[in-house]
């Protein structure tokens, strides 16, 4: 739903967001917000309701209660709306998922046009060049006719970041960016992304890679049964957990040893 337009410094704003599957909370009373600019990782264990909250900003998980507003959109409980309801959103919004989800006999070029053609009417000679712009500026416009079986994994990824790009939304969603990326293909993602963001986009990030967050985030949101129980920069929470739910995730992955090693940047 479109809300009267006004000055406000935050992207998104999550306002005690519940959600339950088989009786079993996912979001307890979900509530934080992300400012115009920020590149902020959403993070906590498997099962803490990162995923989730994901799709409810997109749109595409009903919640039972509270509000999900983002850039003036505003999101409410229950039935989720239809699709034509939804074009303010999709034009504030593209989502990264983890396996990307790319059509597999669609070329590169044609699954970023697939939205933008079908769903916001864009000419399509017009949703080609916005594609072939995005593919150049990741580094992939000679991959514009491969099938996704023809991309390799980080190939694939920024496919999927045009994709979500295409309609030119403000806000970018990314679930578990670094889980098929090497080492060397997550130090460019990193720098993908902060590109991005300094042309004034705002990204929200679901992970659980402690390190790659450290790198590249600018805020650190920590969810355990769908409440957030920290936030902060990212060397106060990550160096310095307060929280279990925070201490835990870093231990997973010797994280809180990692985070203090010499020479790590503060």
């Amino acid at each position: 739903m479109e809300e009267p337009p006004g000055v406000s410094s935050s992207m998104l704003e999550v306002a005690e967001v519940r959600l339950a599957r088989g009786g079993v909370a996912v979001l307890g009373g979900t509530s934080f917000t992300v400012a115009r600019g920020e590149r902020v990782a959403l993070m906590g264990l498997s099962g803490g309701g990162k995923t989730t909250m994901l799709r409810a900003i997109v749109a595409l998980e009903p919640f039972e209660a509270g509000t999900i507003r983002i850039d003036g959109f505003a999101l409410r409980p229950g039935p989720l709306p239809r699709e034509s309801a939804l074009v303010g959103l999709r034009r504030r919004v593209g989502i990264v998922f983890q396996f990307h989800h790319l059509f597999a006999h669609l070329s590169a070029i044609d699954n970023i046009c697939l939205a933008t053609v079908h769903a916001l009417g864009v000419p399509r000679a017009q949703a080609e060049r916005r594609a072939m712009a995005l593919l150049d500026s990741l580094g992939v416009g000679a991959r514009a006719k491969a099938l996704p079986r023809e991309l390799s994994g980080g190939e694939a990824q920024r496919v999927a970041i045009a994709r979500a790009l295409a309609t030119d939304p403000p806000l970018l969603l990314m679930d578990e960016p670094t889980a098929s990326l090497d080492p060397a293909r997550r130090g460019e993602l990193g720098g993908t992304l902060e590109r991005l963001t300094s042309a004034g986009r705002t990204l929200l990030m679901a992970t659980h890679d402690d390190d790659f967050a450290f790198q590249v985030a600018t805020r650190v949101i920590v969810l355990s049964d769908g409440v957030v129980v920290e936030e902060g920069a990212p060397h106060e929470v990550l160096r310095h957990p307060a929280h279990p739910a925070t201490q835990a995730l870093l231990q997973a992955k010797g994280g809180v040893e990692s985070a203090a090693r010499p020479g790590r940047p503060g």
